[in-house]
């Protein structure tokens, strides 16, 4: 398999480890300064964007079977952080003390953006080798 189909899916796996990295770093400053109060949703925000956004990025780029579909995988990337983000906005409010009824909000939008990122790159799935011929004829 040529390198160029594997460049899209390590491309959004280092920015989703990027993600992960300043979660992971924030957590831990605001833990800090949570006067001994924790949030286990700011402890494992991290974990979103590396279970669901890193190592699946990865997986693909090791064996890729499918192009990657740039509507699709933004949307994918869209739910990961959606659900970091909610999941960083339960753990303030936990730590605050206090409590929001728009939180129920995140998960939901997040789920469906996944849903909806994994039903589009199912549906459109092209073999891999055919999209690097394309970006090679191209030169993108």
């Amino acid at each position: 398999m040529s390198t160029s189909v594997r460049v899209p899916y390590i491309r959004r796996a280092l920015w989703q480890l990027g993600w992960t990295a300043f979660l992971a770093f924030f957590g831990a400053v605001y833990e800090h300064f949570g006067h001994g109060v924790y949030s286990p949703f700011m402890i494992y925000a991290f974990a979103l964007p590396l279970s669901l956004g890193a190592l699946p990025w990865c997986a693909l780029a090791l064996k890729p079977r499918r192009a990657v579909c740039e509507g699709a995988a933004r949307l994918w990337d869209s739910g990961v952080l959606t659900l970091a983000v909610g999941s960083v906005f339960r753990g303030v409010l936990d730590i605050f003390g206090t409590t929001n009824r728009l939180v129920a909000v995140y998960p939901a939008a997040g789920a469906v953006l996944l849903l909806t990122g994994a039903l589009w790159w199912i549906r459109s799935g092209k073999p891999a080798h055919i999209d690097a011929e394309r970006s090679a004829k191209h030169n993108i």
